[in-house]
């Protein structure tokens, strides 16, 4: 065990917008949420949610260099000197420079031993958990953030915004979200959406639809100026930047920048959900963890930055579907596992150490001999920063937005 103590979280709402870019095969989701008070400021508060996808491994971005059997289970991939420490049990991996000097400075901090309600370590089923927020694998086809917006906007109206062809299932559900996906302007493609607006204006249903793909663009252009001429980096086929690290990690905090730009907005996105790719690291764990947590580094440090003096209105959580094993395998990776960690981070979080309890890595702590025990269900986290973060009730967080989940207390006390 260590001397940290357990968590929690705080409030906000209203907005709606987004805007995207990536790195290593990332797509950026932004949703806006209605002020649920006339409390200035809960009207400033504001949310990003980062999702690794892929099994991110929880020992290798925060690991637990004081544990005695984190050496010996890890072998070639335990991380020593280099390692960024936090206390005199937990560290950060070298790369999240950013994340250490948040930590450092009381802005950032670890959830080691989190989890879904999930335990078959698969990526399908347990993206389906993570995203929809159910106690069960396939039993919702909406996704918790959508149905927050629903439960929000019964205060005030809501728009819902995601970047690219099709909307994560997080963003899916009964509220009609909008999407944007830069592109290569030319004077004619320019004009089109306008031309359908004055086809369309009389149409009760593409009217409207149509009129916030409009606005979107505006804000997307303002939010975006000076950045990249103009728009976020875009790389979809996920294989990285040309140019080498450097450069990847300058787009990744443009990207992070281009979300803060968004946010700072009028009108613009309370809420933002972004998703990176390429965290399944069976093989060669090493130099693949180095590449990912650098730009995942990067767009947090753009966020940070770019948000100013807002950054002390939000809250990030970094979460992943699944941990990985303790034990390396004979590849230099890991497999799939259980528990993982989980950031949190924000420029209003309360003074404290990890979040939940750490439950060891002693072969009899370990979950079915091979994974970290998860100690925070990961629905409870969501729960504390919705409750007094965004202000909604303990019955729809319970019954609506978590379904069947009474027994899962929010995580409160963060911020």
């Amino acid at each position: 065990m260590n001397a940290f103590t357990p968590s929690r979280a705080h409030s906000p709402t209203r907005r709606g917008l987004l805007a995207t870019a990536a790195g290593f095969g990332l797509s950026l989701q932004l949703l806006a949420v209605p002020a649920m008070a006339a409390d200035g400021e809960l009207n400033k508060r504001k949310v990003i949610v980062v999702i690794c996808r892929g099994g991110m491994d929880g020992l290798t971005v925060a690991p637990p260099i004081g544990d005695g059997e984190y050496r010996g289970l890890r072998g070639g991939l335990a991380l020593g000197d280099a390692a960024l420490p936090l206390d005199g049990t937990f560290a950060l991996h070298p790369q999240l420079t950013a994340v250490h000097a948040l930590a450092k400075a009381g802005e950032a901090r670890i959830a080691p031993a989190v989890a879904t309600p999930d335990r078959a370590r698969s990526h399908f089923e347990a993206q389906d958990v993570l995203e929809t927020g159910a106690a069960g694998v396939y039993s919702t086809t909406s996704g918790w953030l959508n149905r927050t917006v629903e439960t929000l906007s019964a205060h005030r109206k809501v728009d819902a915004l995601s970047i690219g062809a099709t909307a994560p299932l997080i963003l899916r559900g009964k509220v009609q979200t909008a999407s944007w996906s830069p592109g290569r302007g030319v004077d004619a493609e320019a004009r089109l959406p306008t031309l359908l607006q004055d086809l369309y204006r009389n149409d009760a249903l593409l009217g409207p639809a149509l009129a916030r793909g409009l606005a979107t663009e505006t804000m997307a252009k303002d939010a975006t100026a000076g950045l990249d001429g103009g728009q976020p980096a875009m790389m979809a086929s996920g294989k990285g930047v040309g140019g080498g690290a450097q450069q990847g990690r300058e787009a990744a905090k443009t990207l992070g920048q281009s979300l803060a730009g968004f946010m700072r907005e009028p009108g613009g996105p309370t809420v933002a959900a972004i998703s990176l790719d390429g965290f399944d690291s069976h093989a060669n764990q090493a130099g693949l963890l180095n590449q990912r947590l650098a730009y995942l580094d990067a767009v947090l440090d753009g966020v940070h930055t770019g948000l100013g003096p807002e950054w002390k209105n939000t809250v990030v959580l970094v979460a992943t579907e699944f941990g990985r094993t303790a034990r390396a395998n004979g590849t230099g990776g890991t497999d799939h596992g259980t528990g993982s960690t989980a950031l949190i981070l924000g420029g209003s979080l309360k003074p404290g150490g990890i979040v939940g309890d750490w439950p060891t890595l002693k072969a009899n702590a370990l979950f079915e001999n091979r994974d970290v025990a998860p100690t925070v269900d990961m629905r409870g986290l969501f729960k504390g920063v919705l409750a007094e973060h965004m202000g909604v009730d303990r019955a729809a967080l319970d019954n609506a937005i978590f379904p069947s989940s009474a027994a899962v207390k929010p995580v409160l006390g963060l911020v």
